[in-house]
């Protein structure tokens, strides 16, 4: 065993300093299911089991943020990496909570790029929460025409992730809705509840099963999308599926 360097912990504004460095390894030591619904772009789950391997390929002046539930899980896998000679190891206080719920960056802070953006789809130059027609942000137009780039931004300016339009729908639904999956993967690990359900009782699943998009169907099943829910008709997402392969995945995770 190589020489024990101390691990740090740091809070959620150091960490998204971490997150700019080149190469920052995270690893997120959460249950699949809480990582499933949302977890640091980046990170990689893993559990004890998992790290013989991970010591053993990894190079050990590699920088490694460590994030769990709430700060304590996380402080034992730093403290085996900095045993096996990891240099640069840090562990992430408050945990995913304390990262979800951390305060964005103010949107007098946002680019020119992003306020020219802004301003040319008819939103105030420094409106990251604003609404125009049906209620519609600037999220959820970033995230309908799939501009991965620009959502990014606003979610680091502190878009609300949870807005609704006129119908009830969030910015997860428009990215179903715009066939983006990597939207989707962006807003789910940025905390988007996927059984939102809109003033129609719908909710993005039932939408994507409807619609017969059945790679969408998978992905929100994946990460945690309750099936069983229903309109106030008492339909469900099942009841919906207008293919087979939507229907397939639907029947695959119906409650037994």
């Amino acid at each position: 065993m190589t020489q024990r360097v101390p691990f740090r912990r740091i809070d959620v504004e150091t960490a998204e300093g971490w997150l700019r460095r080149p190469g920052v390894l995270v690893l997120d030591v959460r249950d699949a299911g809480s990582f499933a619904r949302g977890h640091i772009e980046s990170a990689r789950n893993i559990t004890m089991s998992d790290l013989s391997g991970l010591i053993a390929t990894t190079p050990k002046d590699r920088a490694v943020l460590v994030c769990c539930y709430h700060g304590n899980a996380s402080q034992q896998y730093a403290q085996i990496l900095s045993d096996f000679g990891f240099s640069d190891v840090a562990s992430l206080d408050g945990g995913h909570e304390a990262w979800h719920t951390r305060p964005r960056n103010a949107s007098g802070s946002i680019s020119g790029a992003l306020q020219d953006w802004l301003a040319t789809r008819g939103f105030p130059a420094n409106g990251v929460n604003a609404a125009i027609l049906n209620g519609m942000t600037p999220l959820m137009k970033a995230a309908y025409a799939g501009e991965v780039a620009i959502l990014r931004e606003l979610i680091a300016a502190g878009a609300t992730i949870e807005a609704r339009n006129d119908d009830g729908n969030t910015a997860l639904w428009l990215a179903a809705a715009g066939d983006s999956i990597e939207i989707i993967n962006i807003l789910i690990a940025a905390g988007a509840n996927v059984d939102n359900q809109n003033d129609n009782g719908a909710t993005v699943l039932m939408y994507a099963a409807s619609a017969g998009k059945p790679a969408i169907v998978e992905l929100l099943l994946r990460v945690g999308a309750d099936p069983t829910l229903m309109t106030p008709d008492d339909f469900t997402a099942l009841d919906m599926a207008a293919t087979v392969e939507c229907l397939t995945f639907l029947r695959r995770a119906r409650p037994r």
